[in-house]
């Protein structure tokens, strides 16, 4: 079967050869690549496994491609909170890309013109893969080289908690220093979604999405609208003309990223966020989620009772460092 354009968004597996590399028999070594064609063109295809993580396939080593079984069927049965922070930081990263990514080890250096402590920080999980001043080092010359202040994104409890209050690190204080993020299965949660009404979705922001999303004001718009519309499979939910409600939800992978849940002032207390995240979830399991996750902070009362209702409970939390 060809991998061409109407394989676009079929999950597909794919065998390929690896150039270079001579397999077990001494003929052409190849490995196999299983996940969504989010993209072709000039001779490559993008193809997202399940874990968000997007894989460069050149077409010319394509040895042979074919559909594997969508919708129900091939809905994972390892279920959200048997993934370690470690893994679900990365597929955060995936949903909320930086414009500049760079990998020290296992670690990831994100950049994105100042919007948003997720695309300007140090990604802390796994081994950097050089000693942890070495590591460090690295990542302040990253960031001051952009102008940024250097900040670190460490999970609570890891193992870098002590090495970077060793090295000077601290929090960043105040109501942004320590994060929490949430997770559910779909299965669970979509029983509970029972109103989308009045909610479209769009795969572009317009002006006034972003001007009622009040975290657009950190860097600058074009930053903004580059790191919210990332992801392949993204969508904006919006509410009301003029605008009064709004969402963001990415699909990367088997997971969903919620977000960005914002209801002006004037209209709240009357059901609009839930009606968001009603839809949010019913659009990430038709565009292929079986889980989801979402980021919030452990003061936003209203926040965490509005996700309880659908299931969501604490994976783990993280803080900002800073030097």
């Amino acid at each position: 079967m060809p991998l061409d354009e109407s394989m676009l968004g079929v999950r597909v597996s794919v065998r390929r050869l690896v150039p270079g590399e001579v397999g077990p028999t001494g003929g052409p070594a190849m490995t196999d690549v299983i996940g969504r064609v989010v993209a072709l063109g000039d001779g490559h295809a993008t193809i997202e496994r399940r874990d968000g993580e997007l894989v460069d396939v050149r077409l010319a080593d394509v040895v042979t491609a074919r559909r594997v079984p969508d919708g129900a069927r091939r809905r994972r049965t390892r279920p959200a909170m048997d993934f370690a922070p470690s893994e679900l930081a990365r597929i955060c990263t995936r949903g909320w890309p930086p414009i500049e990514l760079e990998a020290l080890g296992e670690w990831s250096l994100r950049a994105a013109d100042g919007f948003t402590g997720r695309a300007n920080s140090v990604a802390v999980h796994g081994d950097p893969g050089v000693e942890l001043a070495v590591a460090l080092s690295r990542v302040d010359a990253f960031y001051t080289a952009r102008d940024l202040q250097p900040r670190a994104q460490v999970v609570d409890g890891s193992r870098w908690d002590d090495g970077f209050a060793d090295a000077g690190w601290r929090g960043i204080g105040g109501t942004h220093d320590h994060a929490l993020v949430q997770v559910a299965d779909l299965r669970d949660a979509l029983p509970f979604a029972a109103d989308e009404s009045g909610v479209t979705v769009a795969d572009t922001v317009d002006d006034d999405w972003l001007a009622l999303y009040g975290r657009a004001a950190t860097g600058t718009p074009a930053a903004a609208r580059r790191v919210l519309e990332g992801p392949p499979t993204v969508g904006f939910l919006r509410i009301g003309d003029p605008l009064v409600a709004i969402g963001r939800v990415a699909v990367t992978g088997e997971w969903a990223g919620l977000g960005a849940v914002e209801v002006a002032p004037s209209h709240r207390r009357q059901g609009l966020g839930r009606r968001i995240v009603d839809a949010s979830l019913h659009w990430a399991s038709e565009h292929g989620a079986d889980k989801a996750y979402l980021q919030t902070m452990r003061h936003n009362d209203a926040a965490l009772a509005l996700y309880a209702r659908y299931g969501f409970v604490d994976h783990h939390t993280y803080r900002y460092l800073t030097i």
